[in-house]
């Protein structure tokens, strides 16, 4: 059931305030200019407190740990009831304790993903294969939660619970493998992990990749700061100690027209972004892929995600902007009207400040997955062709 709360400072507005419980409907989605967008709703994030967070106001607490909106708009959320300690209202200075419950609760705009669908291959009673769009995350992070795989699955096919069994980053299409049940998901991993599990990508490539097969064994070391990762082989001559896990990838040239290539990968290991670094370490990196293309990557994380530094900048455009921007997209799209929260950092815009509305889904598509006594394919992408 939905939870229905009435804050303080809201005029007595009924509000329909949603917890991860909530299952996505297939109302909660349209479709504009190629994007599948949700309609913002309410939503209760509930985290606890940490030991570093004990000993912090509460205003201060979220206007250092979470820097996406402003410090004035922390002060309004804790006085009007949306920041609340333990299911209770505070003052502004109330010194939080470790292990308390914090719920916040706002008006959710998640970033729009690419209209495609999320296409069924193979339906059996314990396991799910798809072909996951790029640009759709596989299950809720970050700023998604509807706008997933499994969000998506669920509103319009009534397919849960899903148990994803491996990983595909969000600008990554291809097969995707769900299992049905815990003990298949668990079956699962039990194989992966104990390397019984072979995978195959496709990727498009910068150049005239070398006919023959390259193997790369070479560390992989993520930065979770910055995003991004960066593969160092070991110096047979030094003793210095190589950073990073190891990792080890095999490329096989399918075809190439000699300004870019079609490659198949197999990842003998799994690690973060293990396929895209290993490209670029060659000197081949996925031709459409910005993160490795760039030398020059700048700190995502600073100041808080792209989009919640992009919120607060735009904090005070928004107060002057908010009626004709509203008009505007409402007698072009009648329907897409939605109630305004005059708390919101991002209304009356119907996507968060921040997102890229010009990314495409990266030319890295996986094709298939094989262990004991089973196989799972997914077609080739359309950029696959060269000819």
């Amino acid at each position: 059931m939905k939870k229905r709360k009435t804050r303080e400072g809201e005029e007595g507005m009924e509000i329909v305030w949603q917890t991860p419980a909530n299952p996505p409907e297939p109302q909660d989605y349209i479709f504009r200019n190629g994007r599948r967008h949700v309609l913002p709703y309410y939503f209760e994030f509930i985290s606890h407190v940490k030991n570093r967070w004990a000993g912090k106001t509460i205003v201060d607490l979220f206007s250092e740990e979470f820097k996406g909106r402003p410090y004035d708009y922390y002060v309004s959320a804790v006085k009007c009831g949306r920041i609340q300690v333990d299911g209770e209202i505070v003052p502004v200075s109330y010194i939080v304790k470790r292990s308390q419950k914090i719920s916040h609760f706002v008006h959710r705009h998640e970033p729009p993903v690419m209209a495609w669908d999320v296409s069924i291959l193979q339906k059996e009673p314990d396991v799910l294969t798809v072909c996951k769009p790029a640009s759709v995350p596989v299950h809720p992070c970050g700023q998604y939660r509807k706008n997933t795989v499994v969000g998506i699955l669920q509103a319009e096919h009534g397919l849960a619970p899903l148990f994803p069994i491996h990983r595909l980053d969000r600008l990554v299409s291809g097969l995707l493998i769900l299992a049905r049940n815990a003990s298949k998901a668990d079956l699962f991993r039990q194989q992966i992990e104990a390397g019984l599990v072979q995978k195959q990508y496709i990727a498009k490539v910068i150049g005239e990749f070398p006919v023959d097969e390259q193997t790369v064994d070479a560390n992989i070391d993520y930065n979770a700061r910055e995003g991004r990762s960066t593969a160092e082989e070991k110096d047979t001559s030094s003793d210095t100690p190589v950073k990073g896990k190891v990792a080890c990838t095999k490329f096989t040239r399918i075809s190439t027209d000699g300004t870019t290539s079609i490659v198949l990968c197999e990842p003998i290991t799994g690690r973060t972004h293990q396929i895209r670094v290993h490209l670029q370490y060659m000197g081949h990196p996925i031709a459409n892929d910005m993160l490795y293309l760039s030398k020059h990557v700048t700190d995502r994380s600073a100041g808080g995600t792209s989009a919640d530094r992009a919120a607060f900048e735009s904090h005070h455009f928004l107060k002057s902007s908010f009626h004709d921007k509203f008009h505007e997209e409402c007698e072009e799209n009648p329907r897409y009207e939605f109630s305004i929260d005059p708390m919101c950092t991002n209304c009356p815009y119907l996507a968060p400040k921040g997102y890229d509305a010009h990314e495409e889904g990266m030319w890295l598509h996986c094709v298939r997955y094989s262990g004991p006594g089973w196989t799972y394919e997914c077609p080739y992408p359309d950029w696959a062709s060269l000819s």
